[in-house]
């Protein structure tokens, strides 16, 4: 008899993540952090897949008005996510696991180049998959990347790790009398304009009736729960 599939899910997180309290660059004891936090939910038995940002290294948006042109820009801002990608997989095995790149911008000496047979081999083998590079075209943001991939591999849910602990009415931080949703429909997001993720990535998880799960990663255990699909965040559904 064959052995029903682990739950497998990918989780998207922002560059900012390895910076710690700063914006820019890296914090050790960040990496750390995150690490154990991947490690916990592998410990319970999840298929993790990861896509990371690079705003803690470059923004494209930080060179609008210059000669150096979106394509560029954005070609940077891919070439981060390699680096990040870099400083996670060894994070993740200074934590003890086996971790691999596959990455959408060629890069042969960091990671192979993403294909799904690739990816769900690694998720099968146990590792965690690091996923860089964006798409590996301009134009397109790691949101996207994060929505693509997750298809692409057959993921249960997509988690988006945020700083706040779900999706609001408004902006908690500028309306006190904003509210919390535990769970929201597609439709209720466009109507209100609550901003999950561009409108590209979005677009795409709707038409595929994928799950997404925003929430507040900085409690302990938080990335394992939201993996296990317990109740943490704002769950966006059909």
């Amino acid at each position: 008899m064959t052995a029903p599939r682990r739950r497998r899910v990918l989780l998207k997180l922002s560059g900012e993540s390895l910076s710690g309290a700063g914006e820019h660059g890296y914090s050790a004891s960040a990496l750390a952090a995150v690490a154990g936090e991947i490690r916990a939910a592998v410990d319970a038995g999840v298929e993790l897949a990861i896509v990371v940002g690079g705003g803690n290294v470059f923004r494209g948006a930080e060179l609008r008005g210059t000669p150096v042109g979106r394509d560029s820009a954005d070609r940077m801002g891919m070439l981060a996510t390699l680096m990040n990608g870099l400083a996670l997989r060894e994070s993740c095995r200074g934590a003890g696991l086996a971790a691999e790149i596959l990455t959408g911008l060629s890069a042969p000496e960091v990671g192979d180049t993403f294909t799904r047979e690739r990816a769900v081999a690694a998720l099968t083998r146990g590792a965690v998959l690091i996923l860089a590079g964006g798409t590996g075209h301009p134009y397109f943001t790691t949101d996207t990347a994060a929505a693509l991939r997750t298809l692409e591999i057959g993921a249960d849910a997509l988690l988006k790790a945020t700083k706040v602990d779900g999706i609001y009415s408004a902006d908690p931080a500028k309306d006190a009398s904003a509210t919390r949703y535990e769970t929201v429909s597609y439709d209720e997001c466009l109507r209100k304009s609550l901003g999950v993720m561009d409108q590209a990535a979005f677009a795409l998880c709707r038409d595929e009736h994928l799950e997404i799960v925003v929430f507040d990663m900085s409690p302990p255990g938080r990335i394992r729960a939201a993996a296990l699909g317990e109740r943490v965040g704002t769950r966006v559904v059909r």
